[in-house]
């Protein structure tokens, strides 16, 4: 048996924030990522437009709507998820439109998987989350403004 007396590695908190029922979702999913990732994440400007992105898809496309996002810092990346009572019933795929430059709608996914290191669907108890994986370091808006 190996005495390992190393404390263990603190594990990073999971910030929960409730969207049900919220007349305005994407300013409470907003406002908590920037606090959240002030001062410990340079990516807060690709991690504010990633749940910006997510948020409105869950309330244009689903009956019930966004049910809560959590926010976490993973060593060099920042998980975020968007959670709603619907199942994953395949319907959370990028857009054919995405890479037409004259249509109006169907982007923000391609948005999310363009600022994201990854970005899956992932199956809950009471229904789905859509996960993005952001890299913790500069924010990809900021490398392309040239800041």
């Amino acid at each position: 048996m190996l005495n390992d007396s190393r404390p263990a590695a603190p594990s990073s908190p999971t910030h929960w924030v409730a969207l049900a029922g919220q007349r305005e979702p994407l300013a409470a999913a907003r406002d908590r990522v920037r606090t959240v990732l002030a001062d410990v994440a340079p990516c807060v400007d690709d991690a504010v437009l990633v749940v910006s992105e997510l948020v409105g898809n869950a309330v244009r496309h689903t009956t019930a709507g966004p049910d809560c996002l959590t926010i976490e810092i993973d060593g060099d990346q920042v998980v975020v998820a968007v959670h709603d009572p619907e199942p994953d019933d395949d319907r959370v795929h990028l857009s054919e439109t995405a890479a037409d430059p004259l249509a109006e709608s169907g982007r923000g996914l391609w948005l999310v998987q363009t600022l994201a290191r990854r970005w899956y669907v992932e199956t809950t108890a009471v229904g789905k989350a859509v996960v993005a994986v952001l890299p913790r370091g500069n924010a990809a808006v900021s490398r392309a403004a040239g800041s």
